[in-house]
């Protein structure tokens, strides 16, 4: 019995640090997303390719859900990749996945542009969309994760970037769907759901 309470116990704390370290998935009912208005379109926030050469456009995007993730070379939640590709394979009408390196947590993406293109599509043959590497969080976050982070300009939620592989679902008007913290797999029911609506 004391064995149990113990492994009861310690289930307990990893789980509370687990939220308060990687954070916690936060999903905005429909009557809130139908009724907000981002005080700023998502559609009008300008973000570099991975070449840092071209411009993605989001208006392109209008009508598909996206799917922002900051991600990560050396991190443990780094073999999310291959899920991530499965996941634009399996919803090719529905959703667009845009990957946003980073390199703000525990120095996980140092490499460059190219060694960050290379890495994704020789070890989880990633074909989805990646920007620029940015920062996602600070004095010198990027006005895509400053849209996405802040209730301000997206109407509906405040939240902090807190790892990699931290992702922000839209909807095809360019409202924010949900938070997820970076251990809700992206072939997790939470997220897929929400695709599937």
């Amino acid at each position: 019995m004391r064995n149990l309470k113990r492994k009861l116990l310690a289930s307990g704390i990893i789980a509370i640090l687990t939220g308060c370290f990687f954070g916690k998935s936060k999903t905005i009912d429909a009557q809130s997303v139908q009724s907000s208005q981002p005080s700023e379109s998502i559609y009008g926030i300008k973000i570099m390719a991975l070449d840092e050469k071209t411009p993605i456009d989001l208006n392109q995007f209008k009508g598909k859900k996206i799917l922002f993730v900051n991600t990560a070379s050396e991190c443990g939640f780094t073999p999310q990749y291959e899920d991530l590709q499965k996941l634009q394979e399996k919803y090719p009408e529905k959703l667009v996945i845009i990957g946003c390196p980073c390199n703000q947590f525990g120095g996980q993406e140092p490499g460059n542009s190219e060694q960050i293109g290379s890495f994704c599509k020789k070890n989880y043959g990633v074909t989805f969309q990646l920007t620029q590497k940015i920062d996602v969080k600070g004095q010198n976050q990027h006005p895509l994760y400053s849209w996405l982070s802040q209730k301000s300009k997206n109407g509906v939620l405040d939240s902090e970037v807190k790892w990699n592989f931290n992702k922000y679902l839209i909807d095809g008007s360019g409202h924010l769907l949900g938070y997820f913290a970076s251990t809700t797999g992206p072939l997790s029911n939470d997220i897929t759901s929400l695709i599937e609506k």
